[in-house]
């Protein structure tokens, strides 16, 4: 899992709540166990029209979003079904961290296990950030933040600055770059003395 300890990067602000996993992700993808190729069908029902072409009203087809790897949403981002694809597609298009109000609870633990930061803020603070991030492209520019895992900030250029909670276990993990097989490694040889006292076979180990 890469490790995450600041990041600068430029925001894609989808104004959608209750966004689930299988609009993130959709089921029909869902038929390989490796985490990286599955960016490309990312919100796949909404970048592309029937005829594989993108959808230009999109929020991820418009050029404020070109590059973008700091997610922006409205309350409950991540909801239903439990499936660990959609962080591994949101990672995989190259998205680092999500900003919303509120995360649904596996989706947000997910996140966390592949190396991606999810920050929850106040509404009026998501607000907020919606207001610049489209102040921005109106102008014909792209909006970018600034998130730092050690001071547990965001914050952009322009006199926004905002502090979020994050897990004291979490934040480490993160830190690490560690998900749970990477945390257990780090225990091989007290596992492989319990294995022996209760009598693994050797290849157990």
């Amino acid at each position: 899992m890469q490790s995450f300890t600041t990041h600068t990067g430029i925001v894609a602000a989808i104004n959608r709540a209750n966004v689930d996993t299988d609009q993130i992700i959709p089921k029909q993808f869902l038929k390989r166990i490796e985490r990286t190729g599955f960016g490309q069908f990312l919100f796949f029902d909404w970048r592309f029209l029937p005829d594989g072409s993108l959808n230009p009203d999109f929020e991820l087809n418009q050029p404020p979003a070109a590059g973008a790897s700091i997610l922006l949403a409205r309350r409950n981002f991540g909801c239903g079904s439990s499936r660990e694809h959609a962080p591994w597609s949101l990672a995989d298009y190259g998205f680092r961290a999500v900003v919303a109000p509120t995360f649904a609870d596996i989706f947000f633990n997910n996140c966390v296990q592949n190396g991606i930061v999810p920050i929850r803020l106040d509404e009026s603070d998501v607000d907020e950030l919606f207001r610049r991030a489209g102040a921005a492209a109106a102008k014909g520019g792209q909006y970018h933040l600034h998130v730092d895992l050690k001071a547990c900030t965001v914050s952009d250029d322009a006199g926004f600055q905002r502090s979020f909670a994050v897990d004291p276990f979490r934040r480490q993990c993160l830190l690490e770059g560690l998900d749970d097989i990477a945390l257990s490694l780090r225990h091989t040889d007290e596992i492989a003395v319990w294995e022996t006292a209760h009598g693994l076979p050797a290849a157990a180990h």
